[in-house]
């Protein structure tokens, strides 16, 4: 059996430097899968109108399709050239629970994120979603600088 990493992507420049390190980590163990994940920030809570409502599905898949075009893909593609194991995957909702459940039902050893610096400055130490992971996850959460 191999080890899996999940690595939660941003879009940002900081997504590039977890993806850099899963990288090098996936290159040390040898046998390994990695998972590059990007999560689509969305609130079941939040208040619409009905044209919103009507119009809230088509959003959603438009969303994935565009995350997994301009963010996953080329770094599943980065990965693979390298000789990895590589899948990619968008989910909607909160970031801090999707990449701990998708760590959960994928078995993975580890997951893998970067430090944000946007934000105030409680944001800047981790960022909102990286410190809720650190503190929910259930496998061990490297926070890459």
């Amino acid at each position: 059996m191999s080890t899996k990493l999940v690595v939660g992507l941003d879009g940002h420049g900081s997504g590039e430097r977890a993806l850099a390190y899963a990288k090098k980590l996936a290159e040390l163990i040898g046998s390994c899968e990695v998972l590059v994940v990007y999560v689509v920030e969305w609130s079941p809570f939040s208040f619409q109108t009905a044209e919103e409502n009507a119009e809230r599905h088509k959003r959603r898949e438009q969303e994935i399709s565009l995350a997994m075009e301009r963010v996953v893909d080329p770094a599943v593609a980065q990965l693979r050239d390298s000789g990895l194991t590589v899948r990619g995957l968008v989910k909607h909702g909160d970031v801090a629970e999707t990449l701990s459940r998708i760590s959960d039902e994928e078995n993975a050893e580890q997951i893998i994120v970067a430090r944000s610096s946007e934000g105030g400055i409680s944001n800047r130490i981790f960022g909102s979603s990286t410190s809720n992971l650190v503190m929910s996850a259930s496998v061990p959460v490297t926070v890459v600088n």
